[in-house]
Formats: structure tokens, C-alpha cells, sequence
């Protein structure tokens, strides 16, 4: 089940919409406004974002641009009415990954949504450098910058975060992670998963005391989410 977040204070857009993912394969999640759209990014791994361009009180493009400095990736598609042509110019040269136009078709925009993540996932892996927040990964050259600031990294340090990139929004335990990022055969010694999350945390984090993207989930393992 992969979630899309609907950004729309509409309540019968809201309920078609949510009538029409049901049972696709997707889960339908709503936002009416940016902090709650915002909030969405805290909490869930999402796939993609559904834009209604005309919330009362919000500027659609610097919504949008809220969004992509959250994840550089994820599929927008911007939902709203013909008359908004120089706001659509304009998303569009952002890169909105598509645009359609009120009234709309239902069935339509959820084929169009399918489209944008199987293009995603066509084009994004493998990956050799990754963007979140203020942080960017450069697998290939071995570095990560952090606010612009070069921080040092180790290669098993990348390793791990590389796969913790590859399993996003998944909660992966210690033994999978040893078995991925050091190798069957090997024995690291007690502590040494965690020593790397720590180390992790205080490189990508701006609390590492409270981490937002790399999580500890209660006797299950970790999971990385944006």
C-alpha cells in the first residue's frame, strides 16, 4: 500500500477522490492547509502529493516549493482551475510532474498518479546522490554535505545510510542490516549497528537526541523516512 497525500480543503473533491484510490493499491491521506500538508511529511512516507493550486490563504507555488525542499523526488501533480494558466506556466517550469484541470476525472487523475510513480521509480534507482532537507549524499564521491558544509563520512557509515535510502518508510531489524551493509560472514562486534545509527544521526540530524528521519522503532529495528 503506498500513500498519497490530497492537498484540498474541498470536502466532496476529498471524498470522490477517496472513493475512487480505494481499493487501487494506494491509501488516500488529506491535508486542508500547508501546516497540515507539512505535518504529513513529519509523520508518513508518501509517494505522491495531489496540489489543489487555490487553498484560501496559501500561495500554491510557494506550497509547492515547501514541498520539494522535503523531497527533491516525489510526484506533484497540481490540481486546480483553467484560469490559473500563469501559475500553471509556472509549476510546470518548477517541475510539477503534471497538471490537471477542474472538472476533472476521477479515474483519470488516479491512472495519471500511477504513471508519475512508475516513472519515479523508473528514473531513481540506482542513485548516486540524495537530497533531503539541508543534507546531500554523494554515494560515488563519498560525500555529505550538510548545510553546504563538507562533513566527514566513512564508507561503512554510506553503506549503511545507502541502504537505509534504498529501504525508505520500512522498519528494517538488526540482523537484516548487518547481513546488507557488512555481509553474512561477517561479526562486528556488540554495539557496533547502533554506534553507526548514533554517528548517523549526528551528521544528517538537526537534533540527534530527536530524530526525525532516522527512527528507532521500539524491538523491531530502524527506519528512515522524510
Amino acid at each position: 500500500m503506498e500513500n498519497i497525500l490530497l492537498i484540498d480543503n474541498d470536502p466532496i473533491v476529498v471524498r470522490v477522490l477517496r472513493q475512487t484510490f480505494a481499493g487501487s493499491g494506494f491509501e488516500l491521506f488529506s491535508a486542508p492547509n500547508r501546516s497540515k500538508a507539512l505535518e504529513m511529511f513529519r509523520t508518513t512516507v508518501l509517494r505522491a502529493v495531489i496540489l489543489e493550486l487555490r487553498l484560501p490563504g496559501e500561495s500554491g507555488p510557494d506550497l509547492y516549493q515547501d514541498i520539494r525542499k522535503r523531497s527533491a523526488d516525489i510526484p506533484i501533480l497540481v490540481l486546480s482551475s483553467v484560469k490559473d494558466e500563469l501559475d500553471k506556466i509556472l509549476l510546470l517550469e518548477l517541475g510539477a510532474d503534471d497538471y490537471i484541470t477542474k472538472p476533472f476525472s476521477p479515474r483519470e487523475l488516479l491512472a495519471r498518479v500511477r504513471v508519475a510513480i512508475r516513472r519515479l521509480k523508473q528514473t531513481s534507482m540506482p542513485k548516486d546522490v540524495f537530497a533531503f532537507d539541508d543534507v546531500v549524499v554523494n554515494f560515488q564521491s563519498m560525500e555529505l554535505f550538510k548545510s553546504g558544509r563538507n562533513i566527514p563520512v566513512t564508507r561503512q557509515e554510506l553503506k549503511v545510510l545507502r541502504f537505509f535510502v534504498h529501504n525508505q518508510g520500512r522498519v528494517v531489524s538488526d540482523s537484516e542490516l548487518l547481513g546488507s551493509a557488512w555481509g553474512t560472514h561477517s561479526r562486528p562486534a556488540s554495539g557496533t549497528i547502533k554506534t553507526h545509527i548514533l554517528r548517523l544521526r549526528q551528521k544528517l540530524e538537526n537534533d540527534p537526541r530527536n530524530p526525525l528521519h532516522l527512527r528507532t522503532v521500539h524491538r523491531a529495528g530502524y527506519k528512515f523516512v522524510l
